[in-house]
């Protein structure tokens, strides 16, 4: 069984080494990892429920709630956890967290961590939403598609089960971070006289990816007194350790605010980095 491409390339931190070839479509209702063998983790999204609800978006997207839930509306700069999966129309799974063996998977709303049509749709979804979300083609992988995974022209199913929303780890000056692994192990941290070095994906709401050091192979190297470094990334490092993986959102008044950043950035646009720190070194 050939790998898969989706979000959990990029919360995986490796995006660019991620292989896009085809995947089969496994019997009996389980997925199975490359090397063949069942997952442990199974998919809790496949239950036969009827459909609660329905809306169709002016786009083309169609919602349909097998369940609604209680929780808070989810908005652009959430942080929230999920169980989802992606299908094809002749219900070929292509991407899920149960393929990892997670029974979820972090996602941040709002910067293109997957397509535009995720984005749109988990706007109108609140947590506890149980739903089957309809993406037309034109707002999945387009014309161009994934070769050997996703034809092109083809709409996407995404199952999703929205579980919670997650609170920062901790926040400064408007600088939310959001840890989901570190080694405790890891006592040295990262502060003045200290350098921090990592990699990261960022985009803006508007520019998916626009850095991206696992594509370039090169951690960025950082000190607090360095120049050029957007004011609230270097605020939400501090305390940072060696191996954590993290979500960082730095307000626009914290990165290129009223002016942009070239034609980068557009003005007051909010930052997202998806970070993992490399190491922490004494200086």
């Amino acid at each position: 069984m050939k790998r898969l491409i989706g979000i959990f390339c990029i919360l995986s931190f490796s995006i660019s080494a991620c292989n896009t070839s085809g995947v089969e479509n496994p019997p009996d209702g389980q997925d199975t990892v490359e090397d063949g063998t069942k997952n442990s983790v199974q998919s809790n999204l496949d239950d036969d429920r009827p459909v609660e609800d329905e809306k169709q978006l002016d786009n083309g997207i169609i919602i349909r709630w097998f369940e609604h839930g209680e929780g808070a509306k989810i908005g652009n700069g959430d942080c929230i956890e999920i169980d989802y999966k992606v299908l094809l129309k002749d219900r070929t799974v292509v991407d899920g967290n149960h393929l990892l063996n997670k029974k979820s998977l972090p996602f941040m709303v709002g910067f293109k961590m997957q397509t535009e049509g995720w984005d749109i749709a988990l706007n109108e979804l609140k947590v506890g939403d149980f739903a089957e979300i309809i993406i037309p083609s034109e707002l999945a992988r387009g014309e161009k598609g994934i070769e050997g995974l996703i034809p092109p022209n083809s709409d996407n199913i995404l199952k999703i089960k929205v579980l919670e929303k997650k609170k920062p780890s901790r926040e400064i000056d408007g600088n939310k971070v959001w840890i989901f692994e570190e080694n405790e192990k890891n006592k040295l941290k990262f502060e003045e006289g200290m350098e921090i070095q990592f990699h990261c994906m960022v985009s803006s709401p508007t520019n998916q990816f626009y850095v991206n050091t696992y594509r370039t192979g090169t951690p960025f190297s950082l000190k607090l007194d360095d120049s050029g470094t957007t004011p609230g990334l270097k605020k939400a490092l501090i305390n940072a350790k060696k191996s954590d993986r993290m979500f960082v959102l730095v307000p626009s008044s914290e990165a290129y605010g009223d002016k942009g950043y070239l034609d980068i950035v557009k003005p007051d646009e909010d930052l997202f980095y998806n970070v993992l720190v490399i190491d922490v070194l004494k200086k």
